[in-house]
């Protein structure tokens, strides 16, 4: 199994162009709210589980993969999971689960046209068509450089 630090080492050799990297902190935060929100939205039933359950049940399944790989970054994730889950549940009730899809596809669409325009930039294609796993690496990615940039120096 690879560790994070290789993981977040090879995202980061198909991202070096500073203007693919600004794309990344303003389009990878609203895919991943994106997905969150398209799956809260998906119907439970009543009388088993609440609104959002499927959303919780892949956070936590995204945690425990993160976890394997790095107890810091998982930690620091689940933390923007948990703000995240706050404020879909936020929307979910102040819009409805109709609007809620509509707005999560709407900035799904628009998030992923920027992430497509950085690698542009960047002239490589996104890591993600290498490897499905590198779609849960790009938030961990950023939260890395956020960590590093907050003062702490072992983030991995």
């Amino acid at each position: 199994m690879r560790d994070m630090q290789s993981w977040l080492d090879s995202y980061s050799e198909d991202h070096r162009n500073p203007v693919n990297r600004v794309f990344h902190w303003f389009c990878v935060p609203p895919i991943v709210w994106s997905v969150i929100a398209l799956l809260w939205a998906i119907p439970v039933p009543a009388s088993l589980l609440r609104p959002g359950s499927w959303a919780v049940a892949v956070m936590v399944l995204a945690f425990y993969w993160y976890w394997k790989r790095s107890h810091r970054l998982a930690i620091a994730l689940l933390i923007a999971f948990a703000l995240l889950g706050l404020l879909t549940n936020l929307l979910y009730y102040r819009l409805g689960a109709a609007s809620l899809c509509y707005l999560a596809v709407g900035v799904f669409v628009v998030a992923w046209i920027g992430q497509f325009i950085g690698h542009k930039f960047e002239g490589r294609r996104p890591s993600f068509l290498t490897d499905l796993s590198y779609l849960l690496i790009g938030p961990a990615w950023l939260m890395a450089k956020l960590l590093r940039g907050l003062g702490f120096k072992q983030v991995t």
